[in-house]
């Protein structure tokens, strides 16, 4: 329980210490908007940076090299714990933000923070204002911020983690509209810090898996049909890799 209580303490010491800084960054914002962007970023992996050590997080990087570095693109992973979220913001060396629940908004000064690093807000109930952050989500990307989206929709709680739940097929389209390429990321690991033993942290050694990426415009008829079907398979595979490299 002590962990928990150091990570919950550090972050909302950060949200309330931080007041004064999130005015300096609207100001900076006004006269260069990548310097704020990039401030932002720096200090959201510093704070993410001392949570995962609170934690008492180690972790290992694979695929690095398939991270372009003139470009921005679309990330795909697998999700099933809030901290996978922390393992992208802190080994992805690119701009980057993610795709969070709606719900998220509502959250104060949290808030603030996740626009200031990218983060789109998507309502699932709302097919409208679903594709207005595609269309959002489309801009970034052409603005060279990455996109980082979990296409199961919500935290897989099954026990077998190549058991992912069904893709939304609508979730590459910002790949697919904006030709970025797609990277899949396979995650193992993230569960074991919280989910598994709520309300405790343990300490865990995650995994990432950085894929190769694709072009969705580049793939098979069929496949370019179901895009997320598509690569729902190639997570499957690279997690299945990752669990025989285990044994």
């Amino acid at each position: 329980m002590i962990r928990l209580i150091l990570v919950v303490l550090a972050v909302v010491l950060y949200l309330i210490f931080s007041i004064p800084v999130l005015s300096y960054l609207k100001n900076l914002e006004k006269k260069d908007p990548k310097a704020a962007a990039k401030k932002s970023l720096d200090l959201v992996r510093w704070i993410l940076g001392i949570v995962r050590d609170l934690a008492g997080i180690t972790y290992e990087v694979r695929g690095l090299e398939h991270i372009p570095s003139d470009r921005a693109v679309l990330y795909v992973g697998n999700h099933r714990s809030y901290f996978d979220i922390l393992a992208g913001y802190t080994t992805v060396p690119t701009l980057l933000g993610f795709v969070a629940k709606k719900e998220m908004e509502k959250i104060p000064l949290l808030r603030t923070w996740m626009v200031n690093v990218n983060c789109l807000f998507l309502d699932r109930k709302n097919i409208k204002e679903g594709l207005k952050m595609i269309l959002q989500g489309i801009e970034k990307v052409k603005n060279g911020v990455s996109t980082w989206i979990f296409p199961e929709g919500t935290r897989n709680p099954n026990e077998d983690i190549t058991e992912l739940l069904p893709f939304k097929e609508g979730s590459l389209k910002i790949a697919e509209k904006s030709g970025c390429p797609v990277i899949p990321v396979a995650m193992t690991g993230t569960a074991e810090v919280l989910e598994k033993h709520f309300p405790f942290i343990t300490p865990s050694h995650i995994t990432i898996y950085y894929g190769k990426p694709f072009y969705v415009k580049e793939l098979e008829a069929e496949d370019r049909k179901h895009p997320g079907a598509y690569t729902r398979n190639v997570l499957i595979r690279m997690l299945k890799e990752m669990q025989e490299e285990k044994q």
